[in-house]
């Protein structure tokens, strides 16, 4: 991994050193036909400036020395104390010439010989240096009145050449015109590959089942392979390390602990991990908030810490992994954790539930509140917490992409908060099954398990119907009274659970989300399969139980449902006869 790694920096580096040479080149010609060009001189200053930090990074030593003196002679030629004549544009472009020759040298290993060039150049410099600077543009030298350095470049002397490279500068070969072997696309235009991809595998999918009957499944086995290669590479395509993200939190966590008068330090781990690009755009807020969550309220104060028996400067720790299809990253902290007896409390104080609620509830229950809106355990505001906004949208964030969040704390430990997230959104696993003649699918991610059970197995409650699953009682819903009741058409609580026979046996397909559990009682279960779900356009896209829809090979039409927006839905008492998750 290391060395696929080191060799795709190598191709970004070769990609923008190969555009700050031919942008080098287009501006030098640009300030030989006007040497008054400072906008000129001062995007040349920054290119090679760009160049000696890109390279010095990367340990390719010997660009690094010709950009730096690249950087330093335009610096003298913006500060007004190196005049530009024919003379020393020649040597300019042979020097620009030569940089072009070690770049193109990264992909094509030769000795590029630099050093007398390279010496020319700094000699001009050191002689520029001894006129004041102007404190204004390179002016055009005039006959009888100069600020800066004359051309004349015969006063060199030889001794400051090195022998073996006194004449290398006509070796140099500018013919040559070189390529990188990165190409930079637009991501639209990717989302439109990836969109044309997905109509294409449902496509496939129509055609494979309308010929089912017809000819046998080896007839379409090689179109199936290579449908799923192409859409596979092109979602890969999409993926990006999750380090291009976590590099920027550095910062966020420096000025976060500077402004808590704290010490803390971040450790990243898995920073090569990739991700759909989207999604890491989607989150990126949230891992925001859940970082300055861990600064602001999970790390103490040093002398707190230092009183506890810790060190003074508390480390967060941000590492991501891949299972399977799903991407988890996690923000770890070693600092006070969180105590759910304050949470009840808070919780209890600002209406969010009931004493008799908290009492029913468990600790991890609880610590999931603080994603609730407007819930801070803080009794103060402060810089970066206390205000109660964040972490709701850390939930939201996760639920417009199918993710979840887990929080495992221990007072006076820590606190460690995971996010599962889907590797990509282009393509959804799913398991489908009908419900009243329509076909449905329910995304994996949510989908705990598949039961079938009989009508004596499940009881009445004063809320709902429950039933005994491994040791754990899970809520029922008939699926079809809810979508009955979302569009006003209800019916009496217990009125489909009383029609059935006693002993009918019913699928059930048991769903998790934030550490809730339901089952969802359905007609028939299908199969599962992978599905390239559209968005719902308006005014659809409203509706909370659905997140978008597809098309299946016998060209039905399938709608995607919203864990998420469900169960929200339920347990927050949305629907007057549902459950009360």
């Amino acid at each position: 991994m290391s060395n696929e790694k080191d060799n795709e920096y190598r191709e970004i580096f070769l990609a923008e050193a190969l555009e700050n040479y031919t942008e080098l080149n287009r501006l030098l010609t640009v300030l030989e036909k006007n040497v008054n060009d400072s906008k000129a001189v001062q995007a040349l200053f920054r290119i090679t400036h760009t160049l000696k930090g890109n390279a010095t990074g990367m340990g390719f030593d010997k660009i690094a020395e010709m950009a730096h003196v690249l950087e330093d002679f335009f610096g003298e030629v913006r500060e007004g104390r190196l005049e530009l004549g024919s003379e020393i544009f020649t040597s300019v472009f042979k020097a620009a010439d030569v940089l072009g020759e070690l770049i193109e040298a990264i992909k094509t290993p030769k000795d590029v010989k630099y050093r007398g060039i390279k010496t020319k150049l700094e000699v001009f410099i050191r002689n520029a240096k001894q006129v004041p600077a102007v404190g204004q543009a390179p002016q055009q030298p005039a006959a009888q009145e100069t600020t800066g350095v004359q051309t004349d470049t015969s006063n060199l002397a030889s001794s400051e050449v090195p022998e073996d490279e006194d004449n290398d500068e006509s070796d140099v070969e500018t013919t040559n015109v070189s390529f990188s072997d990165l190409v930079q696309v637009p991501v639209k235009k990717l989302d439109n590959l990836l969109n044309l991809v997905g109509e294409l595998i449902i496509e496939r999918d129509r055609i494979i089942a309308n010929g089912a009957s017809t000819h046998s499944s080896n007839e379409y086995s090689r179109l199936n392979r290579i449908s799923s290669d192409l859409q596979y590479s092109v979602m890969d395509v999409r993926l990006v390390q999750v380090g291009f993200l976590f590099n920027k939190f550095h910062r966020i966590v420096r000025d976060a602990s500077s402004k808590e008068g704290k010490k803390v330090s971040l450790k990243l781990e898995g920073t090569e991990t990739e991700i759909d690009r989207n999604i890491l755009q989607v989150i990126s807020d949230s891992l925001i908030h859940l970082i300055r969550n861990s600064v602001g309220h999970g790390i103490e104060k040093p002398e707190v810490r230092k009183q506890k028996g810790k060190v003074e400067e508390g480390t967060v720790t941000l590492s991501a992994s891949s299972e399977s299809d799903t991407v988890i990253i996690k923000i770890k902290d070693d600092g006070a954790g969180i105590n759910p007896e304050r949470i009840k409390q808070k919780a209890i104080e600002k209406g969010l539930i009931t004493a008799q609620d908290a009492s029913q509830m468990s600790d991890r229950d609880l610590t999931m509140l603080i994603f609730e809106p407007g819930f801070s355990t803080m009794d103060s505001v402060t810089a970066i917490s206390g205000r109660g906004v964040g972490m709701d949208v850390v939930k939201k964030a996760l639920d417009s992409i199918g993710g979840t969040v887990q929080v495992d704390t221990m007072l006076g430990e820590g606190s460690i908060f995971t996010l599962s997230l889907p590797s990509s959104m282009a393509v959804k696993s799913t398991l489908l099954f009908d419900l009243d003649n329509q076909t449905y699918a329910i995304p994996l991610s949510y989908t705990e398990s598949v039961i079938s059970i009989y009508k004596s197995e499940i009881h009445k409650a004063a809320n709902g119907l429950i039933a005994v699953h491994l040791g754990n009682t899970i809520h029922i819903v008939f699926l079809s009274d809810l979508f009955a009741q979302s569009i006003g058409k209800s019916k009496e609580k217990y009125a489909s659970f009383d029609q059935l026979h006693p002993e009918q046996k019913l699928e059930i397909v048991v769903v998790s989300f934030n550490g809730k559990r339901i089952g969802f009682i359905v007609d028939k279960l299908l199969q599962q399969k992978e599905i390239v779900e559209k968005p719902l356009r308006k005014p659809f896209d409203s509706i909370s139980y659905l997140s978008g829809v597809t098309i299946l090979g016998n060209g039905n039409v399938c709608l995607a449902l919203s864990i998420p927006g469900i169960l929200n839905a339920l347990v927050g008492n949305q629907l007057n006869r549902t459950i009360n998750a």
